[in-house]
């Protein structure tokens, strides 16, 4: 099957059946190949899991090699808002895809990501008809909490890790979207990693990974 996305696939061991996928979104410039990485560790836990890692939908802006899932070179909060929900759409239609391709209901998927690729993933998560196995976010935030308010269509299940020290993003941003969830009724953890910056240690990694193994199906 052809994808909307160009997409890094790891996939189990040959002849285990695939019971469940784990979608990791890379940050702003990466692309699917960097986030990937951290399917090295996982997938030893995890041996009926898809890892699947797409590039974003556009070459990044200040970075051509990589791909972003918004433009941040303008940061009006309207445009960035309209441009996150074109990436949205898409990437709701390559889930569609995925769950198609590898016969997966919602509660069999883990939407993960960093940075922006962590914005993503609450939003795809949250807005979708059915809940999914979880939300994993390095990194992130909410993009914008009125319009998310207005979207919500499930509960799923969050896990926030942000870095004490990330002056790319502020770990204020984790703090305001745990009060969100909260207000909002969903189930939500999060972790503040001492000594970290912009980046997934391996700390956070392993917490990752343990969430994960409770949640999914």
């Amino acid at each position: 099957m052809t994808f909307c996305l160009e997409t890094v696939f790891i996939k189990p061991k040959k002849d285990a059946q695939i019971k469940s996928a784990i979608i990791l979104l890379h940050g702003y410039g990466g692309d699917g190949k960097d986030i990937s990485m951290l399917s090295l560790n996982w997938k030893r836990y995890l041996p009926n899991t898809i890892f699947i890692c797409p590039n974003g939908h556009e070459p990044c802006s200040i970075n051509p090699s990589g791909y972003q899932w918004f433009d941040l070179t303008n940061d009006d909060t309207k445009h960035i808002l309209e441009e996150s929900i074109k990436a949205e759409k898409k990437l709701k239609k390559f889930i569609d895809e995925i769950k198609s391709e590898f016969g997966l209901k919602n509660q069999q998927i883990c939407l993960s990501g960093f940075s922006q690729g962590c914005m993503m993933s609450i939003n795809l998560g949250l807005t979708a008809e059915k809940e999914f196995s979880c939300i994993v976010g390095f990194s992130g935030k909410i993009i914008d909490q009125n319009d998310l308010k207005l979207r919500i269509k499930n509960s799923t299940n969050t896990l926030l890790i942000h870095g004490e020290k990330d002056q790319v993003v502020s770990p204020n941003y984790m703090l305001e979207a745990k009060d969100f969830f909260m207000r909002n009724n969903i189930c939500i953890e999060t972790h503040l990693i001492k000594n970290c910056d912009h980046h997934i240690p391996i700390e956070a990694s392993s917490i990752a990974l343990n969430y994960i193994l409770k949640k999914i199906k």
